[in-house]
């Protein structure tokens, strides 16, 4: 997904769509993400453990990583001057090596806080095919317009 010159409060509207992304995942991308998050638990790095401690398909991609590929799929979107206020997921399904992650999302929300800060609250989702593997809802700090920055908001001006 390229990223747009930068996000402004005024340039968007409820309902517009952000631009899917798609992730193909791989072993290594599992194991990687596990590492970086020290998640040393063996159903993120041992085939073997997982399918049969686990019972599952595969090695699959733990909590930390998906929430980090969600902040992605935000900020590449909002550019350099997107702010995650927050960020509340639901993991319904595992994501296995071999699968394609794709995100998706939309506009749920648009303001500014008694500071004036500008708010996105967006909808997304993490589906694998047909199959929704994470729902996600996240409040992002944008700029009103051409002066602002949220990463400049600091103490009671920063009210995520």
């Amino acid at each position: 997904m390229a990223a747009p010159a930068r996000i402004t409060l005024d340039r968007v509207k409820v309902g517009d769509a952000l631009p899917e992304l798609a992730v193909d995942v791989d072993p290594t991308t599992v194991v990687l993400g596990a590492l970086a998050s020290r998640d040393w638990r063996p159903m993120h790095h041992d085939k073997d453990f997982a399918q049969e401690r686990n019972g599952t398909a595969h090695i699959f991609i733990n909590t930390p990583h998906n929430a980090a590929y969600f902040e992605r799929y935000i900020t590449d979107w909002t550019g350099p001057t997107g702010r995650l206020g927050r960020i509340q997921f639901r993991m319904k399904d595992s994501v296995f090596p071999g699968d394609t992650m794709v995100f998706h999302g939309a506009v749920a929300g648009v303001g500014t806080d008694e500071r004036g800060c500008g708010w996105i609250e967006l909808a997304l989702k993490l589906t694998v095919g047909d199959k929704t593997t994470t729902e996600c809802t996240a409040r992002v700090a944008v700029p009103t317009g051409k002066g602002d920055n949220p990463w400049k908001r600091k103490g009671d001006d920063w009210q995520p």
